[in-house]
């Protein structure tokens, strides 16, 4: 099996990741996931599409992730794992696809509008 990439976004977090066969080993950005997400949730959120078709020790994934937070990285790499996934295997997307792993979730950061504190809140607004 040749090296498998695929991309995830979430956020302003974009996740690049290869995929080979191998032991389990998941190594971004040249450190271990346990070092790279100490949260055990964030972990789970990322081996995710890996244990819903029980391949968590049949590949090795390497992974280059950029921008955004702890959250939005963890969810942009689950997208990107299982985006790989579908291309080693096309039958796996239905399972996939149905426990919500294959959706981009598009919501950004709203920007501040002139004039306003934050994008929607409004200063307090005094009648006398």
């Amino acid at each position: 099996m040749e090296v498998i990439n695929a991309i995830g976004r979430r956020k302003s977090a974009i996740a690049r990741v290869y995929l080979t066969e191998g032991t389990g080993k998941i190594i971004i950005n040249k450190v271990e996931l346990k070092e790279y997400f100490p949260s055990a949730i964030l972990q789970y959120v990322v081996k995710q599409p890996l244990e819903l078709l029980d391949a968590t020790e049949k590949y090795d994934i390497k992974a280059n992730l950029d921008g955004g937070g702890f959250t939005g990285q963890s969810q942009a790499l689950r997208l990107a794992i299982a985006r790989a996934l579908v291309k080693v295997d096309a039958e796996d997307k239905k399972n996939l696809k149905d426990h919500g792993f294959l959706t981009r979730d598009a919501r950004e950061v709203e920007r501040k509008k002139p004039g306003r504190p934050k994008a929607r809140r409004r200063f307090q607004f005094s009648k006398r």
